[in-house]
């Protein structure tokens, strides 16, 4: 059986005022039974007649001094019952008002989310008066509904560009095979031509499904952590893109150093492969792209990519981070869907790295990832000292 919180209040305030009293009245019982005994002294002809002698005197005064002071402790314990008695009613009574107003702004925010729901989630708390313990719960309640209303935003817009994004494809397919279809006169390489732009097509959208299948993932956080050296991983992905940015006259360079970190080797390698397919593909012509690898003087290991590119202005490049976000709807390389740098962000949260973009000193943009550092040990000896790496301001 369980109580409410108002009755559990109640009975605890009660006990703590009844236990004060019985307490209180103790200690009073105790003072006076061991406090000097005084005789009430009646007229001496009351005693009887003959005059008693003075020492028959002396032991009927010490006689009715005790029994005077047993009736006095007798009727003080019941007296001091009954108050007692009296006083916890009160206490039931009062503390059960008290806790009532006590509870009521509590109740009022519990009505008052019970209401909110994913339609009218704007909708705050906005507790007033002074600020105690329940304006603080207040205002944490609304920061979090904050926090639920944006990320209720977010997924509606990611819901919405998802739907647009691979909408687009299948229109493309439909319109292309409705209009081969009515063509007559279409020979066998216009249907093979049809069907390799299927194809094509398909295969776009697969990434993207991958895309939206790793952002989901990483945003769930990491289930396992292994050591991760970062340069090993930048410098595989560097040597795989230089013979795609070759082509396109844009320039890779590298200055690769040990940089150990834990997480998720495939997710730190997709992150490291974003970084430079989007630098890749949102680059200029004799363009170039550095990627660095490090350690810096804190022990954390550091990734650093810079690209050329179109000039960006700063108050753009955080909506580049959100998903199908692009800086325009055209890239140097085909297949992007502005979920790249969405993609990055989300693993670097996962790997609690501090990611940082700014523009690129000749355009583009200049992205550094900082994860914990790690300590290795290579057999007989560890490694922690920083490198003489130092990210391109």
């Amino acid at each position: 059986m369980t109580f409410p919180v108002r009755a559990k209040l109640t009975l605890l305030y009660s006990a703590l005022v009844v236990l004060c009293g019985a307490a209180m009245l103790a200690i009073t019982y105790l003072l006076v039974s061991h406090a000097p005994r005084k005789l009430i002294v009646q007229n001496v002809a009351s005693l009887g007649s003959p005059p008693p002698s003075l020492d028959d005197i002396a032991a009927r005064a010490a006689d009715e001094a005790q029994k005077q002071h047993q009736a006095t402790l007798h009727l003080m314990l019941v007296y001091s019952g009954v108050a007692l008695t009296v006083i916890a009613v009160l206490a039931l009574g009062l503390g059960w008002l008290l806790a009532g107003r006590i509870l009521r702004p509590l109740r009022t925010m519990v009505t008052s989310i019970q209401r909110i729901s994913a339609r009218n989630v704007h909708d705050r708390l906005a507790a007033t008066g002074p600020r105690d313990e329940l304006r603080e719960l207040s205002d944490t309640v609304d920061g979090l509904l904050h926090r639920l209303e944006a990320a209720l935003d977010a997924h509606r817009r990611f819901v919405a560009n998802a739907a647009h994004e691979l909408r687009t494809p299948i229109t493309l397919e439909h319109a292309l095979m409705e209009e081969t279809l009515t063509d007559r006169t279409a020979t066998l390489p216009q249907y093979r031509s049809l069907v390799e732009r299927l194809l094509e097509l398909r295969k776009q959208q697969a990434a993207m499904l991958e895309s939206l299948l790793t952002l989901a993932g990483s945003e769930r956080g990491l289930a396992q952590r292994e050591h991760v050296d970062l340069s090993e991983i930048a410098g595989r992905t560097v040597a795989a893109y230089r013979p795609v940015a070759l082509p396109l006259g844009v320039r890779v360079e590298a200055r690769i150093e040990s940089a150990w970190t834990t997480g998720d080797p495939a997710l730190v390698e997709r992150l490291v492969a974003n970084l430079v397919d989007n630098a890749v593909a949102y680059n200029v012509p004799d363009g170039s792209i550095s990627v660095t690898t490090g350690v810096l003087d804190d022990g954390r290991a550091a990734l650093v990519v810079v690209n050329t590119g179109e000039r960006i202005a700063p108050d753009r490049i955080e909506g580049l981070f959100e998903p199908f976000q692009r800086l325009d709807r055209t890239a140097v390389t085909p297949g992007h869907h502005g979920l790249g740098l969405s993609i990055v962000r989300a693993i670097a949260a996962a790997h609690d790295a501090v990611l940082t973009c700014v523009p690129g000193p000749a355009g583009g943009l200049r992205i550094e990832v900082t994860f914990p550092g790690h300590l290795v040990d290579f057999g007989s000896r560890l490694s922690y000292a920083p490198s003489t790496f130092l990210p391109t301001q």
